[in-house]
């Protein structure tokens, strides 16, 4: 599904220009026809064909989605093929290969995460926050989408969130209000509370919380956090932070429920190679 819709990226094509290339038709040669493939370098998960063939239509060249959002591909897999006019075809291509090494970036390590977390614990769901780069949301959403992540807070739909900078506000007072307040506003309502250590996890879970998201706290502190909260606690554990999927499986076995994850958003770019034929 795009996410991306037209305006946004007619934005991102008016960022590029091919009046500084030596690209082009050329009063000798008005309307020359080129075709344009963009593949592979490496393994990974792809993301971000559907609105490159958008781009590629916008400028008034036909294309071919070879790979779908979500696909896995092999180096040298076809992604998308592509042809129009010389300068508007490579117009297009230029920035369609940097909004697809940037998505597929995304999702391969929203993948690879999420792999990760299945191999060490399959009861663990894997997400990725909403507060993504600015600019770049609705395709970062797309991404790790693509990767197999959920986007939280989708994972409790019903939950209303009680941040800890609540804290710097008025202590644990507060908190009980904050907490008493949601139940009041929304009965049905379950309240998740971001805490950032075991002593604030333990007050929150006393306070009544439903949820608690551990906020950037190491594997064996959240593990700490889990046995003192006991097996008898009712509530759901959510670790998050910029995990690596290096990292996921102390998470997945620490004893937590779901992990949320902000990593895929500072991943490294794919890498796509474009080769050209004229005519």
């Amino acid at each position: 599904m795009l996410l991306l819709d037209d305006t946004a990226l007619a934005c991102l094509l008016k960022r590029e220009t091919t009046a500084a290339l030596s690209v082009g038709s050329g009063p000798d040669r008005p309307g020359r026809m080129t075709s344009v493939a963009m593949r592979a370098r490496r393994s990974g998960t792809i993301c971000g064909t559907e609105e490159a063939a958008r781009m590629f239509a916008l400028l008034g060249c036909a294309a071919d989605i070879a790979a779908e959002s979500g696909t896995r591909v092999r180096p040298g897999d076809l992604l998308i093929a592509a042809r129009g006019p010389a300068e508007a075809l490579v117009r297009a291509a230029q920035a369609v290969q940097t909004l697809l090494e940037w998505a597929s970036g995304v999702a391969d390590s929203a993948a690879r995460i999420v792999q990760a977390v299945r191999r060490a614990n399959p009861a663990v769901a894997v997400a990725c926050p909403r507060k993504a780069i600015p600019g770049a949301r609705p395709l970062a959403l797309k991404a790790v989408a693509a990767g197999g992540a959920a986007i939280h807070p989708a994972l409790q739909p019903d939950a209303a969130l009680v941040l800890a900078e609540c804290r710097a506000l008025g202590g644990a007072e507060t908190l009980t209000d904050r907490i008493a307040g949601r139940r009041l506003a929304a009965p049905a309502a379950r309240v998740a509370v971001e805490v950032r250590d075991r002593d604030e996890a333990l007050e929150a879970a006393g306070f009544g919380a439903d949820i608690l998201l551990l906020t950037r706290m190491a594997p064996d502190a959240v593990a700490a956090t889990l046995r003192a909260l006991g097996p008898g606690w009712p509530g759901e554990v959510l670790a998050a932070g910029p995990i690596p999927a290096e990292a996921a499986p102390a998470y997945a076995t620490s004893g937590i429920h779901a992990l949320v994850t902000s990593a895929p958003y500072h991943a490294l770019p794919a890498e796509i190679e474009l080769v050209y034929e004229a005519g």
